[in-house]
């Protein structure tokens, strides 16, 4: 797939002024920090769509993104950042789980992991929680640039060692870097594939 349009469409806090669920929808999230508008402007070769920061925790809406004219790229808040109230931390979770649960033109979740790290509690029990739901979801691991090929491979392997306690099947895995551009194609031939089979069924 070649990303001829990204347009920003709209930020939210409030489920019932998003989009029409008429197009199929793609979900970026991982635990603050991990990379994930440098992720996002990579793929859609769009330096500013995301708006990248030095702060942990800078995306705080919903936002969506049209390419293409065709499907929807979703930034969701990060999770596992610590220095918010607890009760505004309740109201993000409460408020993107609805979105996951409830969204009936999402597709598929990908899930952001930092290839430098080992499995990260807070990851694992999100992916757990995505296949509790039986939602679609894909892992991305981000910053492969960052360290040897080698060390991304452990980790990644290690990763999935540890979700297939709990799964029968370990998602489809990503390997990139928003410095090289690595995995770029294989995420976006990923959507398309997908995109291809979506069918409007509301």
């Amino acid at each position: 797939m070649i990303v001829k349009s990204a347009e920003f469409i709209c930020s939210n806090t409030q489920i019932s002024k998003l989009p029409p669920p008429e197009k199929p929808e793609y979900a970026f999230i991982g635990r603050s920090n991990v990379g994930k508008s440098s992720l996002i402007n990579m793929l859609t070769s769009k330096k500013g769509l995301a708006k990248t920061s030095q702060t942990p925790g800078k995306t705080q809406l919903i936002n969506h993104f049209y390419i293409n004219e065709e499907w929807y790229l979703v930034d969701l808040p990060g999770y596992g950042y610590a220095r918010i109230s607890k009760s505004k931390k309740e109201d993000w979770d409460k408020f993107i789980r609805t979105y996951l649960d409830k969204r009936e033109s999402l597709q598929c979740v990908l899930v952001l992991i930092d290839s430098r790290l080992e499995p990260q509690k807070i990851d694992l029990a999100f992916c757990n929680w995505l296949g509790e739901k039986g939602l679609s979801f894909v892992l991305v691991f981000t910053k492969a640039d960052k360290q040897s090929g080698l060390k991304t491979e452990q980790n990644v392997a290690k990763f999935k060692e540890a979700l297939s306690e709990t799964f029968e099947e370990v998602p489809q895995c990503f390997i990139t870097s928003s410095e090289n551009k690595l995995g770029k194609d294989e995420v976006l031939g990923f959507i398309d594939s997908v995109n291809k089979t979506f069918v409007k069924n509301w």
